[in-house]
Order: C-alpha cells, then sequence, then structure tokens
C-alpha cells in the first residue's frame, strides 16, 4: 500500500513530578501507536481530551522527539527536513504576528516554505480568493476575525501545493457556511490526489469529510476503519406507550438498548425482523405506537461507545479533577527516575 504516513511503536514519554518531594514519574503519551495513511485520501485523528493527538503530531513533524519508534512521512524519516518539505500545516490557536497584512503573511510563510517571488506573486492572490479573503490582502490581520484567521491560515498551509496537508482544528471558529466552503476546498485537493489528515473534536465535520478514521484513547490507538463501514451498523427504533411491565421485560431482552421519556419507551433492535416480532406483540396488547422508524450509527455514537468500551478494558476512569497529562494506561511501566542531571 502507498501510505503518505506510517509508525511503527511510536512512543513519547513524558517525566511529571507532582510534587517537589516525590521522584518523577513516566506518562505515556503516545503508547505504540502504529498507524498507516493511505496516499491520497482523507483521515481524521480523533480522541478525547489527554488523548495524546497533539503529542503524535507535533512528532510527525518533529517539533517533539519520540522516545521510541518511528515515523515516515512518504517512505522517509520524519525527523528528515527534507521529509517535511512536503507538509502544509495548520496548527490548533495559530498566532500570526498582527503587523502583517494577509498579502504580507502569506508572503512571508511562502518564502519560508521556499516558494520563488515569482510564483509567490502569482499564487498569493489566488489563494485568497479560494479561501473566501479576496479584498482583504491590504488589512493588517490583526482586524482579522477569528473565522477569517482560519481561512488565513488554511491559506498559507496550502500555498506551497503540499502532498500532506495536516490540519489541527481547521473550522474551529468559522460559521457553517465557511465550513462548507472549507470542505469543498479540501474536498478539491483530495481529488488532485493530496492527503488530507484532519485533527478535529468536531465529529460532524470529521464524519462529513474524511474516508478513514482512527481514535486514540490513553495514548493508544482504540480503533480504526472506514468511516462507511463504522457507522452502518443499522438498525430500528420502536416507540411506544403504555407498555405493560411483564411486556416491557419481554422486549427489553431482545433490544439492544432501551430508553424511557415522557411516558414513551424506545426499543432498538439491530434487525427488521427483531422490529417486526416486537410491534406484533405491542400491537397484540394494543399499545399506541408512536413511530418505527430505520436507525444509522453516526461517528459520535462509535467514537462514545469506543471510548467508554477501551477506558472499561483498561480499567482507568476518568474524573472531573484528572491531570492535564492522561494517567498511564494498563501495561505501560511507572517507575521511579532519577533526578534530572543525576548520573544513572
Amino acid at each position: 500500500m502507498d501510505v503518505s504516513i506510517e509508525t511503527e511503536n511510536l512512543t513519547k514519554i513524558f517525566r511529571v513530578r507532582r510534587f517537589p518531594y516525590l521522584a518523577p514519574r513516566e506518562i505515556a503519551a503516545v503508547d505504540r501507536i502504529s498507524l498507516a495513511v493511505p496516499r491520497g485520501t482523507s483521515f481524521g485523528l480523533l480522541g478525547p481530551n489527554g488523548a495524546g493527538k497533539t503529542t503524535f503530531v507535533k512528532m510527525l513533524l518533529s517539533a517533539v522527539h519520540p522516545t521510541a519508534g518511528i515515523a515516515r512521512i512518504f517512505g522517509r524519516d520524519a525527523r528528515i527536513p527534507e521529509a517535511r518539505r512536503a507538509v502544509g500545516y495548520l496548527p490548533e490557536n495559530h498566532r500570526f504576528p498582527t503587523y502583517f497584512t494577509g498579502y504580507g503573511m502569506l508572503d512571508f510563510y511562502a518564502a519560508l516554505s521556499g516558494v520563488p517571488a515569482s510564483e509567490r506573486r502569482r499564487r498569493i492572490p489566488e489563494m485568497l480568493e479560494r479561501v473566501g479573503l479576496a479584498g482583504w490582502d491590504a488589512m493588517r490581520i490583526g482586524k482579522y476575525s477569528k473565522g477569517m484567521l482560519q481561512r488565513l491560515g488554511l491559506a498559507q498551509a496550502m500555498l506551497h501545493t503540499p502532498d500532506l496537508l495536516i490540519l489541527d482544528e481547521p473550522s474551529d471558529g468559522v460559521d457553517p457556511v465557511g465550513r462548507r466552503h472549507i470542505r469543498e476546498i479540501l474536498s478539491e485537493l483530495e481529488q488532485r490526489g493530496t492527503t488530507i489528515f484532519l485533527n478535529s473534536h468536531l465529529l460532524v465535520e470529521v464524519e462529513l469529510f474524511c474516508r478513514e478514521v482512527a481514535i486514540l484513547h490513553r495514548g493508544r490507538v482504540a480503533l480504526t476503519g472506514e468511516v462507511k463501514a463504522l457507522t452502518a451498523g443499522k438498525g430500528y427504533r420502536l416507540t411506544a406507550s403504555d407498555v405493560p411491565d411483564r411486556l416491557r421485560e419481554t422486549l427489553t431482552a431482545r433490544a439492544s438498548a432501551v430508553a424511557a421519556k415522557n411516558g414513551h419507551v424506545d426499543f432498538q433492535f439491530p434487525d427488521r425482523d427483531e422490529a417486526n416480532s416486537a410491534l406484533d406483540l405491542l400491537r397484540a396488547e394494543r399499545c399506541p405506537i408512536e413511530s418505527l422508524t430505520q436507525t444509522t450509527s453516526t461517528l459520535e455514537d462509535v467514537f462514545v461507545r469506543t471510548v467508554e468500551a477501551h477506558r472499561a478494558a483498561t480499567g482507568v476512569g476518568q474524573t472531573a479533577h484528572e491531570p492535564a497529562l492522561p494517567a498511564p494506561p494498563a501495561g505501560s511501566v511507572v517507575r521511579d527516575l532519577p533526578e534530572a542531571g543525576a548520573k544513572s
């Protein structure tokens, strides 16, 4: 398989000292992740806060050095600067110098990327128009709105025509019309063979755009696959009222999920035969039928189920007082370390 991103047992362990009188601990922010992103696809990286997404991306960009394992970009070690020339990157919460105009900022970053001056003069107006900022090129970006800054950041990531785009929350602060516009731009790039690697908390956006996803939890890959396959769990939701207790117990044993609200009971069944059988039983008891609808899983459903299942499997809970860095996953080693600067 021709891949744009490939990692093998990629690991990053941080030293954490919670109190001065305690020895440091090792925290596995990224724990032996092996992942392959096919060339020319749209790939979403998902996970709750503290799952290791940002650390993983920073290792791809060599902004953070791995403790173990390797990351490759188009078959080359990601630590080699030449390997990263094919990458366009939009970070989350970027901070461009506010004294730049929109045109000046793009010209500066394009020059850093090695784009010749003649090419910059041609491409910058085209790129500003493409992201919906035509006519704003002469204004200082300190006066740009959050959505305008996101569009400008996307323009700088695309300006040197990279083969791989790594985007961290690209539609953050962008209105719904702007989000659709960004999806259209990225879809055009994907059709031309550009790989889009998207890190986002907006699951609806990821579901609408990405072909494949990986869900991280506690520094590990909890699930990976095609979005279409992961959300293909079809079923039927049957809603009825005035259901006798004995019949409700019978249907609850058959249903995959049950919920009661406003005097109604929702029964979720995995297939049509089960739903029809339940419908017959309810009619025999003269229970009012409110609705019978076909359902599909959303990416949010898949995400929540995956994270909860992985949390239960690793035996690690999550509380409101959880530290900013993730606790070590089950199976990871937590050991005392020597003081900084001490001889081992």
